[in-house]
């Protein structure tokens, strides 16, 4: 029996244990903080005992062997072991406010520094440059304006996917709330028509037919589409030879209501024909507009 191995790593504050609790969920045995130095053995223990599905937390509590990782990694998949390796990230600003609304210290702040802002945004910068080579091989995902629900709701759409191919991500996002910083690629599409100016189609979403309908007939919109779907259908085949295991496309609108979360729609639909594709709504899901019709939950709770 092959083991199938998630292994979550990021930033202290981005989400890790919702991350584990997600996986537990879905039926993975799952240790937390688990020193680089046990991780080839641990492996091997759980092959033997014949493990399915083992998830494995590492973050920067273990920072003075964190650079053993990445080789690693290569003799587990040298040795056939299929590992799925997953980054949660959040902007600075971000983690800031949750380390201050919890009251939690990072474990790399200085205790001799009199200024507790300074040494908590010295604390994160830090964590960056030692956990940049891993963030570089792994597939990110931008937890800074997400609910609990709906990070545990990407983990779980990740780890279904097929191991073995390159899966796609759409994400429709909201220029005026920040760029996700898991796109591996961004596009624009704020110059199309707009429906929020429609007094029919504001409340709506890129999920109704009547705003469907509306950017259907504009050639600009299609175009754009065009554009894209050009674009990706010649460069995926080659990211795919190099062994790319997700690419996330973001789509940005002003509000991330309209435009962006129609053409995700569609390109969804479009490539999961030949592609592994999931789908993102960052500003509907964050708010539990699941249905085109807001539930007006609070966006951006505290993630820890």
């Amino acid at each position: 029996m092959n083991t199938e191995i998630v292994l979550i790593t990021g930033m202290s504050g981005s989400g890790k244990s919702v991350a584990l609790h997600a996986l537990e969920d879905a039926g993975f045995y799952c240790v937390d903080n688990l020193p680089p130095e046990l991780l080839l053995t641990f492996v091997k223990l759980e092959q033997t005992q014949g493990a399915a599905k083992v998830a494995i937390a590492m973050d920067v509590r273990s920072a003075t062997s964190l650079p053993l990782v990445p080789q690693q990694l290569d003799t587990l998949r040298r040795n056939g072991v299929d590992i799925k390796l997953l980054f949660l990230d959040a902007a600075t600003d971000t983690l800031v406010r949750r380390y201050s609304e919890t009251r939690r210290k990072h474990p790399l702040s200085r205790s001799d520094l009199m200024d507790q802002q300074r040494a908590l945004f010295e604390a994160i910068e830090l964590e960056r440059e030692l956990l940049a080579d891993l963030r570089e091989q792994a597939h990110v995902i931008d937890t800074s304006i997400i609910r609990s629900s709906q990070l545990q709701g990407y983990i779980k759409g990740l780890v279904a996917s097929a191991s073995s191919q390159l899966t796609l991500v759409f994400e429709s996002f909201a220029f005026k709330r920040g760029i996700p910083l898991d796109a591996d690629y961004v596009f624009d599409v704020r110059m199309l028509p707009n429906p929020h100016y429609e007094a029919d189609l504001r409340p709506l979403t890129g999920r109704d037919e009547p705003v469907a309908q509306f950017l259907r007939q504009s050639r600009d919109v299609a175009q754009m589409f065009s554009h894209i779907e050009q674009f990706l259908s010649h460069w995926l085949e080659l990211l795919a030879r190099d062994h790319r295991s997700y690419v996330t496309v973001g789509i940005g609108c002003t509000g991330g209501q309209h435009r962006s979360v129609y053409l995700v729609e569609k390109l969804t639909a479009a490539f999961s024909q030949r592609w592994v594709t999931l789908k993102r709504h960052r500003e509907l899901d964050a708010r539990g507009d699941f249905n085109g019709q807001s539930r007006g939950l609070k966006s951006g709770s505290t993630i820890f």
